[in-house]
């Protein structure tokens, strides 16, 4: 009885939902709250790594995949209403569940692909830092060189920013943003930001040495990892040409046998 109450609740919400009758969108940004407690720790990360911070706004985005999930969830069980069981609502579920899934596994996926080239856009934007720090204090560098910072990091830079402009100075906008862009080395660069920051003007130089330091030996490291991960796909594609090639050879030869035994009998 229950079952087929629900059933009849969703058919409703789902004819409601396609003739625009309610706005989903209203729904789910009035509980922002609840909805972002759903929400990967590394998604916007992710997001804005692949598409940029002009393209998508990651919360909106993110909304659109609860939509999508409870739609999705809510089309099957509207097709299978004829017959209906338990297990059929919890593989509705399931369905929903992988569409809601779907697309942060794809930039999972992607980032994997391009973990290096993202590792490396740390170090070549510190650098750029570096000659700005020798000129400015290091928040000024640092909201000085947002509009030439690499897209990914240009929101988390901002809302740095932002913190210190209100009157944040502890360490934290710095830890905030080696969160929010968890990348190789950012905890340990962030902190020698704000030492830096600290520091008295007549030992800025000595720091400044020992933060340049830092910043070529990771620039050293993205190197060695780039060229290293263009090694592992040449020999990849060496490995795969070959096995391919060997096969071939194989099927070939195997052919070859096939007839000599037929024109033979």
């Amino acid at each position: 009885m229950y079952i087929e109450m629900l059933l009849i609740a969703i058919v409703v919400f789902y004819v409601f939902i396609a003739n625009n009758w309610i706005n989903t969108n209203g729904i789910l940004h009035d509980n922002d709250k609840l909805a972002n407690s759903l929400k990967e720790k590394d998604y916007d990360f992710l997001l804005i790594s692949k598409y940029g911070d002009l393209v998508y706004n990651p919360n909106e985005v993110f909304m659109k995949r609860i939509r999508d999930g409870v739609l999705v969830t809510i089309a099957i069980l509207f097709v299978m209403i004829s017959n209906m069981t338990y297990i059929t609502f919890l593989l509705a579920l399931v369905a929903g569940f992988v569409a809601y899934k779907m697309q942060y596994l794809n930039l999972r996926s992607w980032y994997k692909k391009h973990l290096n080239y993202i590792d490396s856009l740390l170090p070549y934007y510190l650098k750029t830092l570096e000659v700005l720090i020798q000129h400015y204090t290091v928040p000024v560098a640092i909201a000085k060189s947002i509009d030439d910072a690499p897209e990914v990091f240009k929101p988390g830079l901002k809302r740095l920013i932002e913190k210190i402009n209100q009157g944040d100075s502890s360490i934290d906008p710095y830890m905030d943003f080696a969160n929010e862009y968890p990348v190789r080395d950012s905890m340990r660069m962030m902190r020698l930001l704000y030492r830096l920051g600290l520091g008295e003007q007549e030992k800025k130089q000595e720091q400044l040495v020992s933060f340049a330091k830092s910043v070529s030996a990771l620039q050293v490291k993205a190197r060695e990892d780039k060229y290293k991960a263009r090694l592992n796909n040449m020999e990849r594609r060496t490995m795969i040409m070959m096995v391919v090639t060997g096969g071939g050879s194989l099927v070939l030869l195997l052919i070859s046998v096939f007839m000599m035994m037929v024109s033979m009998m």
